[in-house]
């Protein structure tokens, strides 16, 4: 038997780029996933439906694929399952990391053990399972709790059931809902770190340990840590990164990390950097796969699964440079050519009745992928988790402010308009908020409450409409009128000037508007909100 094969495992978009590269690599490519209808199914020359989770199976499955298919590798990328391929890895006696190392990197209590026993600068912490909240919670512990704190499932990603407790009255709460989101009915409390955030790739084999991605992570909305992007390379000084690595490297070297890839979320604290977690993997969010080859003109998947099959990665080997950083493992880096972004898009909760500007012109050279994830009559939410954005552009460019202002400007021209009589929508933009979500989300363009009380005030006292098809720029509240405000951007890069004359484009025909409810609800919720506010 002649030809080889691998199993990835995942058929997603983040696994898209794993599948294209396997089938370069002249392999035969067998996909699992428990969703037979993923967008990366038909990709596969062969595909089964097993849950990513049921490792017995996954195990069993690499056995029979070993014998006759000669299965030569066993892959994941952007998913919660690199335990699932170090088993079945082992199980088939393929190369990859260990079982219990992939174990350290993707149950967090352990990790945090591995790093407190390695003396790995990373958060303290405790845990807190679904059936012992009580005893954890004592009136002592809580009396002696510092806020803000951070409580997470041990076993999720995406930042799903992530979230900063910024008071007593919001602990039970948070813990629950963290909780909900475990698999092990499972989370950890630690403690908070302020500072900029990084998002670093690496492959690690044979001692080396290769820095591939370095990243600059955009994370916005407390209390919960929603991703609106990332840009690459990272813009830190040359000593902040060599000790951001150096960390990094070391708490790859305290969970076990020998034979793969480990993605790291790394802060950088008033007492030096501190790490957030590490996966057994390569990152999701279109690092690996989208921003980091485009940034280095790297295949950075390819040369992963080369990894994985026991062969020398050359292209990696031929590019990479040698790091002068104090560390476990003989380091090297492959350094960006260029500068990368990516940026995410959101929406106000509602149903989508429409989506303009997904068509728009735009150069071709610097935006490289339109990835929208939401259609209409799709139903959306302001994102607590990084799973509930409503698409991506990415974007490459010698110049770093050209890459970030291409991404920008075109997330700026789409519009997401919500069907009308929503009850989600109209409590939003009426201000309704959840008891334990105080200033979340934010209104739109971020003003102070200084400026929200004086706007309603002054609303107020105008007991008047704007006409149908008058220009709403000749009725700005006074309030607003300062250049300052009216350059204020939403969450979707779009300033309050060119909402307005967004709006007038948009409904030049609009029939009389209350005037209170359309400033309001425009706003709370940005240009979706004053288009909600005329129909």
């Amino acid at each position: 038997m002649n030809s080889k094969s691998i199993l990835i495992l995942g058929a997603g978009l983040m696994q898209k780029p794993a599948i294209e590269s396997a089938k370069e690599l002249g392999l035969k490519v067998f996909v699992i996933d428990a969703n037979e209808n993923a967008v990366c199914v038909g990709l596969a020359d062969v595909f089964k439906k097993i849950d990513l989770k049921a490792r017995e199976e996954i195990a069993d499955y690499a056995l029979e694929l070993k014998e006759k298919e000669n299965l030569v590798a066993i892959f994941t990328a952007g998913t919660d399952f690199s335990a699932s391929v170090s088993y079945a890895s082992e199980k088939a006696g393929l190369l990859s990391h260990s079982f219990e190392a992939a174990l350290n990197a993707s149950e967090k209590t352990r990790m945090r053990t591995a790093f407190d026993k390695e003396s790995v600068s990373s958060p303290r912490f405790i845990k807190v399972t679904r059936d012992k909240i009580c005893e954890t919670l004592t009136p002592e512990f809580v009396a002696n709790l510092v806020y803000p704190c951070v409580v997470k499932p041990v076993d999720n990603m995406g930042a799903r059931g992530c979230r900063m407790i910024r008071n007593k009255s919001e602990l039970l709460y948070s813990v629950e809902e963290a909780i909900k989101y475990s698999r092990s009915q499972t989370c950890i409390f630690e403690e908070y770190m302020a500072g900029p955030e990084f998002s670093i790739d690496a492959l690690i084999y044979d001692g080396t340990m290769t820095i591939t991605g370095f990243a600059d992570r955009h994370i916005y909305y407390p209390p919960y840590f929603i991703e609106t992007g990332h840009t690459m390379p990272t813009s830190i000084s040359k000593d902040e990164y060599d000790e951001l690595v150096k960390t990094f490297s070391e708490g790859v070297h305290a969970l076990g990390l020998t034979r793969g890839a480990a993605k790291a979320d790394i802060k950088y604290t008033e007492n030096g950097p501190m790490i957030g977690e590490i996966a057994a993997r390569l990152s999701g969010g279109y690092m690996s796969g989208w921003t980091y080859p485009y940034s280095s003109d790297l295949n950075l998947t390819k040369a992963a699964i080369q990894i994985a099959c026991g062969e020398v990665p050359s292209d990696l080997e031929s590019n990479r440079k040698p790091l002068n950083i104090a560390s476990p493992f003989k380091l090297y880096a492959v350094e960006s050519k260029r500068v990368s972004a990516e940026r995410a898009w959101i929406s106000i909760p509602g149903v989508v009745k429409n989506i303009y500007g997904l068509d728009q012109k735009y150069n071709e050279n610097i935006i490289k992928n339109i990835l929208p994830r939401v259609k209409k009559g799709d139903t959306v939410t302001f994102p607590r988790n990084n799973v509930e954005k409503c698409g991506n552009i990415i974007s490459v460019s010698e110049s770093r402010e050209e890459a970030i202002s291409e991404c920008e400007n075109f997330i700026k021209n789409i519009t997401i308009q919500l069907e009308a009589d929503n009850e989600a929508t109209t409590a939003f933009l009426e201000g309704k908020k959840h008891p334990q979500e105080k200033d979340f989300p934010p209104n739109a363009f971020n003003f102070s409450g200084g400026i929200i009380k004086a706007l309603e005030l002054e609303l107020e006292k105008k007991d008047i409409s704007i006409p149908e098809k008058m220009n709403v720029l000749n009725f700005i509240p006074d309030v607003l009128k300062s250049e300052e405000i009216l350059k204020a951007r939403d969450w979707n890069y779009l300033s309050l000037q060119e909402t307005l004359e967004k709006f007038n484009i948009m409904k030049r025909d609009h029939k009389k508007l209350d005037y209170r409810k359309f400033w309001l609800y425009l706003i709370r919720g940005g240009i979706q909100g004053a288009l909600y506010a005329a129909e």
